[in-house]
């Protein structure tokens, strides 16, 4: 019997040598230094249905998302009675001395399968992760040979593994789309298991560890998937959602904070329930890609090739969770901008407005050169009150100022007589609008909060 074991490990791995040749291509570059990590898919998980994508085949590093695939080949052992979830696992001295976040268990400590799944799914554990990898492939290379085959049968073609816990290597590859494509085939293929990437929380040895994705605990129908971040990667999630009988998968890469990326990826889920929702009730949406463009996301006015930043109002979060304050709601353009997609329009050289999904995570507009002649200005009216409309706080000065043009930009009327004005306090810029009247910030802000654009009304000081 071992004997049939190697020769069939051995004509495996002599294949992956065949196979596992780099990726076609380099690793990431960045085209700029503020937007190379960035990328997002949103898909139908019953149908597969791409309903967004931004950069989604674009080649970014996975971080601990990579567990997602690990624990897919351990479901897939499991199901082939190759593992049973008592398995008792001895940790070598490899899994041991992997760096955090982690288990903590010392070499020739024993855990079993069950355990160890968990604490990779719930505490992103890497020793765990190169101690399941050793279980079941023998090796850590070896099984990684395994999971860069399967990802391929899957049809995966971007991504390649060379460790089991996705810390950093610039060989190990991956893109939004190949991660939904995982998504997909974890909940089709091993549902029984599926519940191990929605644990909100686990105890182990006296100890309660909770899940390092914090949308399970919204209560919006969130039930599993797969956080990751290194500095290479930015930070990033895989994550799932069922509303009213429909599940989404949505992929996010490149988040500059856990907070803006949880809020991105929220803000991407509400836009493809809400399609999902209008596609129920008879209304004859083909294009989603057009309908998420529509309410701002993967919009681009300065039709460049870079990705997209997705950044954030606070850059020192942390994977187990972070209290920033991110304003990443795209409001619902009026029926103007569905019209300009059918044909063409001229636009104005002398104020581009910048690209939505960049300026509202924090990246800065491009900038543009002009010969035309400015338009003369036009005094502007005085302030008709004391009170104020904030619509975000950011620790950049800059992203304050465009998310405020952005803003004004799209809700003109309701801010036709206000002043934009970004206010300092305690490190932070307020993008505020000034100069209302009480009913005014009050109906402007309403009319913010109905296109999901967060707000707060200043009283007068």
């Amino acid at each position: 019997m071992i004997a049939v074991f190697r020769r069939t490990l051995i004509a495996v791995l002599g294949i992956s040598v065949l196979t596992l040749s780099p990726v076609t291509g380099a690793p990431p570059v960045a085209q700029s230094t503020e937007n190379a990590r960035y990328a997002a898919i949103v898909v139908d998980a019953a149908t597969g249905e791409v309903l967004f994508a931004r950069y989604a085949d674009n080649r970014r590093y996975p971080a601990s998302v990579t567990k997602m695939m690990t624990l897919y080949m351990a479901f897939e052992a499991l199901s082939e009675g190759r593992a049973k979830l008592d398995d008792i696992i001895t940790v070598s001295p490899r899994a041991a001395s992997q760096p955090p976040s982690k288990l903590g268990l010392a070499a020739g400590q024993t855990i079993t399968l069950d355990d160890a799944m968990h604490a990779t799914a719930v505490r992103s554990a890497n020793d765990m992760a190169v101690a399941i990898a050793e279980h079941i492939g023998g090796s850590e290379a070896r099984f990684t040979a395994l999971m860069t085959l399967k990802a391929e049968e899957l049809g995966m073609t971007q991504t390649r593994y060379v460790n089991a816990n996705g810390l950093p290597d610039s060989r190990q590859l991956t893109s939004a789309r190949d991660l939904s494509i995982l998504a997909r085939a974890v909940m089709r293929d091993y549902p029984q298991y599926y519940r191990y990437f929605g644990f909100h929380d686990w105890s182990y040895q006296g100890r309660q560890y909770r899940n390092t994705n914090g949308l399970l605990a919204t209560g919006q129908g969130y039930d599993g998937m797969k956080t990751g971040y290194t500095n290479a990667s930015g930070y990033n999630l895989a994550a799932s959602a069922v509303r009213d009988g429909k599940r989404l998968i949505t992929i996010v890469l490149g988040g500059r904070s856990t907070a803006s990326r949880n809020a991105h990826v929220a803000e991407l889920m509400d836009t493809g329930f809400e399609l999902e929702r209008l596609r129920g009730r008879g209304q004859p949406i083909q294009v989603a890609q057009a309908f998420f463009e529509q309410r701002g996301f993967g919009v681009s006015t300065d039709n460049s090739t870079a990705p997209v930043v997705y950044a954030s109002t606070d850059d020192d979060g942390d994977e187990d969770g972070a209290t920033a304050v991110a304003y990443t709601a795209a409001p619902a353009p009026p029926p103007v901008l569905a019209a300009r997609m059918a044909a063409p329009v001229v636009q104005a050289e002398l104020a581009p407005a910048p690209d939505l999904t960049a300026t509202l995570n924090g990246a800065r507009p491009s900038r543009r050169t002009t010969t035309s002649t400015p338009p003369r200005a036009t005094p502007a009216a005085p302030p008709a009150g004391r009170w104020a409309v904030q619509v975000g706080a950011f620790r950049d000065e800059t992203v304050a100022r465009d998310w405020l043009v952005e803003v004004n930009r799209r809700f003109r009327s309701q801010f036709a007589t206000a002043e934009r004005s970004v206010q300092t306090a305690a490190g932070w810029y307020r993008s505020r609008f000034t100069g209302l009247t009480e009913d005014g910030a009050q109906a402007a802000c309403a009319a913010l909060a109905e296109r999901r654009v967060t707000c707060m009304v200043v009283r007068p000081e």
